[in-house]
C-alpha cells in the first residue's frame, strides 16, 4: 500500500520534533480551549469499560493522558514519529498504570498494536501522503463498531492566528482546493468526508469548533506570544529562512501583531477547529 507517514518525517524525528518537545507546555497551552471539547468527545465515545485507544500522532501526551485519566480501566497507546515528543509524554505519564507511548511511524505500530475499540488525534492526522490510504489502516487497526474522533483545522481564513501571523512575514495562506499534507489539509468538510467514506467509514459526522488560540501570558504576554511564535509557525519558518538583517524586522511585525491581539493579561486569537467522528461498520 502506499506510503502514509509525514512527508518531513526526518524533520519530525530530528529538529521540529525537538522544538515541539521544547514547547509543548506552550503549545497545550494553545490548544487548551480546543482541548476541552475534544477530551469531551473522546470520553462519550470511549465509555465506560475496558477497551482499547489509539491516539495518532500524540505529541507530548496531553490527548492520551486525558482519555486516560477519564477511564481507569482503559488501555491507551500513544503514538508518535518523534522520540524527543515520546519522551515528554512518558515523563509526563509517570507511574500511570494505562497508558503507554510509542515512539514510531504509524504505519509501523498501528496493526500490530491493534485491534482497538478507539482511535483519537489532536491535530495529528493531516500530514500523511496517502490519506485514504491512512483511513484504511486506521479502519483495519479498529475493531467492528469502533470509533474515530479526531481534531483538524478548519479554513487558514478563519485561524486569525495564522492568517494575521502569515500576512506579518509575508507568507501566502495555503490554497483552499485539494489536498496537500500540512496544517491545513483537512480544511475542507467535503474533501475530509469524501476521503473518510472512500477508506470504509461510516456515520462520518463533523462539527465546526470556534476558541481562542492563547499564544501568550505571564507577566509579558506581548513577549511570551513573540517568543512563542518565533518557535513555532509561520513567523518560526520566516525567521529561519530570512537574512540576519531581516530578522529584527520580522520580529517587530509579530510583535505589534500580537500586542493588537492583548487582551486582560492574554494574547489569544480566535480559532476554528473540526471535531470529526466516524465507526468502523466491517
Amino acid at each position: 500500500m502506499a506510503q502514509m507517514a509525514t512527508l518531513d518525517a526526518a524533520g519530525w524525528t530530528g529538529p521540529n520534533g525537538d522544538v515541539w518537545a521544547q514547547e509543548w507546555r506552550r503549545t497545550d497551552r494553545s490548544f487548551a480551549a480546543l482541548s476541552l471539547e475534544l477530551d469531551r468527545t473522546i470520553a462519550q465515545a470511549m465509555g465506560v469499560g475496558r477497551v482499547a485507544v489509539a491516539d495518532i500522532g500524540c505529541g507530548a501526551g496531553g490527548t492520551a493522558l486525558a482519555a486516560a485519566a477519564s477511564n481507569p480501566q482503559a488501555q491507551v497507546t500513544g503514538i508518535d514519529i518523534s522520540p524527543a515528543l515520546i519522551a515528554v509524554a512518558q515523563e509526563r505519564a509517570g507511574t500511570t498504570p494505562n497508558i503507554r507511548f510509542v515512539a514510531a511511524p504509524m504505519e509501523q505500530m498501528i496493526g500490530a498494536a491493534g485491534p482497538f475499540d478507539l482511535i483519537v488525534s489532536r491535530h495529528g492526522v493531516m500530514f500523511f501522503a496517502d490519506p485514504v490510504d491512512a483511513f484504511t489502516r486506521l479502519r483495519a487497526a479498529t475493531r467492528p463498531g469502533g470509533r474515530l474522533v479526531f481534531s483538524c483545522f478548519r479554513a487558514a481564513a478563519l485561524n486569525v492566528w495564522a492568517r494575521e501571523t502569515m500576512a506579518a512575514v509575508g507568507e501566502t495562506p495555503p490554497a483552499a482546493d485539494g489536498y496537500a499534507p500540512g496544517p491545513f489539509a483537512f480544511a475542507d468538510e467535503v474533501l475530509v468526508r469524501g476521503l473518510l467514506t472512500q477508506a470504509g467509514w461510516a456515520q462520518v459526522d463533523a462539527r465546526p469548533i470556534d476558541f481562542a488560540y492563547r499564544a501568550g501570558g505571564g507577566d509579558d504576554p506581548v513577549a511570551d506570544a513573540v517568543s512563542f511564535f518565533s518557535r513555532i509557525g509561520p513567523a518560526a519558518r520566516a525567521l529561519k529562512m530570512a537574512d540576519p538583517a531581516e530578522r529584527p524586522a520580522i520580529v517587530e511585525a509579530v510583535r505589534a501583531l500580537c500586542a493588537a491581539h492583548l487582551s486582560d493579561g492574554h494574547v489569544d486569537f480566535p480559532a476554528a477547529a473540526w471535531i470529526w467522528s466516524a465507526r468502523n461498520p466491517a
